[in-house]
This record gives C-alpha cells, structure tokens and sequence, in this order.
C-alpha cells in the first residue's frame, strides 16, 4: 500500500513538472513572438520614418526655395529640421520597444545638465550660427578671412560654416568661433580697391611715367572712374623710385584686374624704355 502510494506521488510530481516546463516554454514562446513583432514593428518604423523624413526634406526645401530664403538660411534651417525629426524618430522606434518614454525623457532631463556641459561649446557652436543668420556678418557664396581660415563659404551648418579654400580644400569652422572673433567679409561690397607699388630706375621721368600709368589704366574698362584712380610718388627706396598705384573695380573683378596690371606694367614698361631697378651696391676702393 504504502509503496503504491509513493508511486502515484512520483507520477504526480512528474505530471506537474512536465507542466511546469511545458508552460514556461509555452509563456517564452509567447514573449519571444511578442518581441518579434515589436522588433519588426520598430524596423518598419525606422524604414517608414526615413522615407517620411526625406520627403519632408525635399517638400521643405522646395519651399524655401520658392521663398527665395538666402541659401544660408535654407542650410541651417534644413539641417535643423533633420534633426529634429530624427529625434521624434527615435523616440517612436524607443516607446515601441516597449520602453516608457517618460521614463526615459527623464532619463535624458537628468543627464542633460551633465550633456549640456559636455556639449557646452557645441551649444555656443548652435547660438552662433543662429547670430549669424541674424546679423548676417556672412553668407553662402562669399569670400571670409577668419579664425585662421579663409575660404568661400559653402554652406552654413548647425554647428560649423564650411568653406571652400582656393586650393580646393574644404574647412569646417565651429560657428561659436566665428560669431565671436573678427571676420573680413571680401565679397560684403560691391567695389574694393586694388594697390600696387611700382619700382622704377632712379633718372626716370615721373611725369612719364605717370602718363603711361594713366593710359593703361584707362584702357581697362574693369576699373572704375568713381572713385577716381590714383597715382603718386610714394617712396624713395634706396634702390628704386617707388610709385604707388590705386584704382576701384568691382568685387568680382578684383583678382583679375590684379594680375593683369602687373602683367600690362612689365610688358608696357619694357616697351617704352622704362628700367626697373635691382639692388645695387657701390664699392669705393680706397688708394694706397
């Protein structure tokens, strides 16, 4: 008797174990399938949002385009609305895991001091690029000097200005540096004025060549009348008689009339008989 009973406990004891088993397999099935979903849900979301995300890009910036914004504003507005949709993206893909949002928005409200100062020249980065949209010291297309670059400005971005060196080379300057320090806009006026210094022999007549000065500059028809040209002695080098020259063009027009002058001077100079001087040194021998 006793022995039979002890038997019918064994198989009751297997009996619930193979149950228990069987549920705990069953309820992992269960939470694995509903990970799943939650796991394929999240990827068609990310999937679905990028597209989303792009199409607003490009609605966006048609609109901007038709409203004839600058295109540094376009860029910076652009950039900023990227990432804030990106965000709200992250924040749905993060809640359809399963994770609680406002936990988790806590989560970043409490670490967000600690962000902020880690993150502290990058939000100085941000703060300036919204004063140079403001106050526009710059904009897309010009030619700055600053902050130990200096380049044509291609786009302007949340955080850095890109320019474009003459060599090709592109530099990204945090825009924190260049809303606080000094900037030399190139292309900000429409004229700038270009100087040159011409040597010549001493003996020269200045009146000469002042005369053929004049006629070249008069034959060009990129520099400007108002302001008018100017043309005087401006030193006695010890070598040379130094002749300064100034004349107002167009920004745009700036580099080649440069070059040009120079290479009109040598070749008229050289055609009229004026010498350009070389240093000389004079040597006295003293006699025995």
């Amino acid at each position: 008797m006793l022995l039979t009973l002890l038997q019918a406990t064994a198989q009751a004891e297997k009996a619930v174990s193979k149950i228990n088993v069987e549920q705990i397999l069953d309820r992992l099935l269960n939470w694995g399938i509903e990970v799943g979903k939650d796991i394929l849900a999240a990827i068609i979301i990310y999937i679905v949002g990028r597209f989303i995300i792009k199409q607003i890009g490009r609605l966006v910036s048609k609109i901007l385009e038709k409203r004839k914004l600058e295109i540094s504003v376009q860029t910076f507005l652009k950039s900023l609305l990227n990432i804030l949709l990106n965000l709200i993206l992250a924040f749905a893909i993060v809640s359809k895991l399963g994770v609680e949002t406002t936990s988790f928005a806590a989560i970043l409200a409490s670490a967000g001091v600690a962000i902020g100062m880690a993150l502290s020249g990058n939000l100085s980065n941000f703060a300036g690029g919204l004063i140079i949209l403001v106050f526009k010291p710059f904009k897309v297309g010009d030619y700055i000097d600053g902050q130990n670059a200096s380049g044509t400005v291609k786009e302007i971005q949340i955080f850095h200005t890109i320019l474009a060196t003459v060599d090709n080379r592109i530099i990204y300057v945090p825009n924190g540096a260049l809303s606080s320090n000094a900037i030399t806009n190139y292309s900000k006026q429409e004229m700038r004025r270009a100087e040159w210094v011409f040597g010549v022999e001493y003996g020269e007549d200045f009146e000469k060549v002042k005369a053929v000065l004049e006629r070249i500059i008069a034959a060009d028809t990129r520099i400007l009348t108002t302001p008018a040209p100017f043309i005087g002695l401006g030193a006695l080098s010890a070598s040379s008689v130094d002749i300064k020259v100034r004349v107002w063009t167009k920004t745009e027009n700036y580099w080649d009339v440069y070059f040009d002058m120079n290479k009109i001077v040598y070749d008229t100079f050289n055609k009229e008989g004026i010498g350009f001087p070389f240093p000389q040194l004079t040597v006295h021998q003293a006699k025995d």
